[in-house]
């Protein structure tokens, strides 16, 4: 028979509107709690299932009323998955469970649980269920249940498993994702060991579902001795790749046959776990590693019959895995030729200089925003800052051609930045393997009379930003024109601007002014009223700040930033930014 109702709570006015109408009409069980479990109301459909009127769960706690185990027994709050969902606000998946009809008897039931509002400030769930089969009996050896899934729940969990760890290529976010969906639905703790390129393996994730949340156990992380080759016990088969296999604190009980054996007997003792499923990570290529799932606050083992689920939610793993560590390889390739590609800059006499490189986020790590500073045999220097179209491997192949042309032009042709543009256009349409880039070429000297000057020609690139010290902003429009690779080898035009004591000159690269959300002239005005703002600031940190708060969030494209700055008049030493030797932040 049903537990006596006791500690019932009255159940508050702005609930009673519930049952009108739509609860009325839905053709299954309905019950709806308030924030804290207590239920609020039920619809005739849940009295007839349940056995129960309405009087009789109003007001009382739907988990301690209604929520049973296979064998009748209560359910851990803990491992309850309903008690569970409640919290998290979402829409839960399909799930099964038994309820406490009013005779005593228990109901197989299929739910699904979805968060309401009643009012404001005022926050409850749904529970819409219905009657199942009973997949799950009892076992009259055991007393226990079986924990088999039914079909369509099973098919469930693993197309949310392979949508969920494939749209990410970070393998850390892969584990928490993962955590979330197996736990609590069919344990309490995961444990995930990864082997390294080396073969050295380590306890890399350990994780327990405590109070509705995932708590990491750093503590019980760390590097693991090595995979002996012949040992039969489960984690040491696994790491290797064969089967997977229940576990239970007693295999580890017998003299330890490896230093493996010795670290899951401890994880055994600090878990608490009962009972373990171990399955082989496996990739498309190779065994990465092992997928422990335990249950320490479930009141049923895992037997056999749950392995070829946890096969399956590991080959999943190992696909997902696999994708993030090819990634994650392509991203340090793609680095280390990025550093290649983008030079240091040559140290020139009384003038200051810095640069910046961040690649687009969601790119591979290289594209084509570059920068160029060099000296020329008339011993002026060269300064570049251009933009090939794209920010991909070819992208960054283009721009390395664009940029050893461009030095080989500079250094070999005597005419001004405006020759040097119109021959690096003909060049671009002959022999690169460029579609269209953005350029500015100019050379800086310093003549004893006048200081430092400025000669350029831009072709089609976002004009340079000078920047005095009281602050005026001017960009530098002249000597503009169109964009190279057009076919067109149009004249082009240059200009010559001096470099007044403590000025900053910036080049940039669109990415740092122009997104989907932001028009170029937009991030041009955001780029000149905050480098007005910033132009005292040490010019490492002008950059820094430059970047921070000019860079649109939203922004998909690498920045490419070069920064001069001219001392005061009659300084003569030797400056640069010390991270400016380096691309990058």
């Amino acid at each position: 028979m049903a537990d006596p109702v006791e500690d019932r709570e009255s159940v508050p006015d702005h609930y009673t509107g519930l049952l009108d109408g739509v609860l009325q009409l839905v053709d299954a069980g309905v019950y709806a709690v308030d924030d804290r479990g207590t239920v609020v109301a039920l619809n005739p459909t849940a009295e007839s299932l349940l056995a129960r009127p309405a009087d009789e769960l109003l007001g009382r706690n739907a988990h301690d009323a209604l929520h049973r185990d296979g064998s009748g027994g209560s359910v851990p709050r803990p491992s309850c998955p309903m008690a569970l969902a409640r919290p998290t606000g979402r829409t839960s998946p399909e799930g099964s469970a038994w309820f406490e009809r009013g005779d005593g008897t228990l109901l197989p039931v299929s739910w699904l649980l979805t968060p309401f509002r009643a009012g404001e400030g005022t926050t409850g769930a749904l529970v819409v269920f219905h009657p199942r089969a009973a997949a799950e009996t009892p076992s009259a050896e055991t007393g226990t249940a079986s924990t088999a899934m039914s079909d369509t729940e099973r098919l469930a969990l693993l197309a949310e498993t392979t949508t969920r760890l494939t749209s990410t290529l970070d393998s850390d976010e892969a584990l928490r994702r993962l955590a979330h969906i197996v736990a609590p639905r069919i344990a309490d703790w995961v444990v995930v060991d990864l082997l390294a390129e080396n073969e050295e393996a380590r306890r890399a994730y350990v994780v327990h579902m405590e109070d509705g949340s995932l708590v990491t156990r750093e503590d019980l992380c760390g590097p693991l001795p090595p995979v002996p080759a012949d040992s039969p016990l489960p984690l040491s088969r696994a790491l290797r790749g064969r089967a997977s296999t229940v576990a239970t604190p007693a295999t580890y009980e017998g003299r330890p046959d490896s230093g493996i054996a010795i670290e899951q007997r401890r994880m055994f003792e600090a878990t608490g776990m009962h009972s373990a499923v171990i399955a082989p990570i496996r990739g498309p290529r190779e065994v990465l590693g092992a997928l422990t799932l335990g249950r320490s606050e479930w009141p049923h083992p895992f037997t056999d019959d749950d392995l070829p689920l946890l096969e399956d939610i590991a080959r999943r793993t190992g696909v997902a895995l696999e994708n993030a560590r090819l990634f994650q390889q392509q991203r340090r390739v793609a680095e280390t030729l990025q550093r290649h590609l983008l030079p240091r800059l040559p140290i020139l006499p009384g003038l200051e200089t810095t640069v910046r490189y961040l690649p687009a986020p969601d790119a591979s790590q290289v594209g084509g925003d570059w920068y160029d500073m060099f000296e020329l045999d008339d011993g002026s220097f060269a300064v570049v800052i251009g933009d090939v179209v794209g920010h991909d491997l070819n992208a960054a192949a283009g721009m390395a051609q664009l940029r050893n042309m461009l030095r080989a032009h500079a250094w070999t042709h005597h005419g001004g930045p405006a020759a040097i543009v119109r021959l690096l256009d003909d060049t671009v349409m002959h022999v690169a393997e460029v579609s269209m880039a953005t350029a500015i070429f100019g050379t800086l000297r310093r003549e004893p009379a006048t200081g430092w000057e400025l000669r350029w020609s831009n072709a089609g690139h976002p004009p340079p930003l000078l920047v005095d010290y009281e602050g005026r902003a001017e960009f530098l429009e002249e000597g503009h024109g169109i964009l190279l690779g057009t076919g067109t080898s149009p004249d082009r035009a240059e200009d010559t601007v001096p470099l007044p004591p403590r000025s900053t000159l910036v080049l940039y690269t669109d990415g740092l002014v122009e997104s989907p959300a932001q028009s170029l002239d937009d991030g041009m005005e955001r780029l000149r009223r905050h480098a007005a703002a910033l132009v005292h600031r040490p010019l490492d940190l002008f950059c820094d700040q430059l970047l921070n708060r000019v860079r649109p969030p939203a922004n998909e494209d690498d920045v490419a930033l070069l920064a001069l700055r001219v001392p005061e008049q009659g300084t003569d030493e030797i400056l640069i930014a010390g991270r400016g030797m380096e691309p990058g932040v």
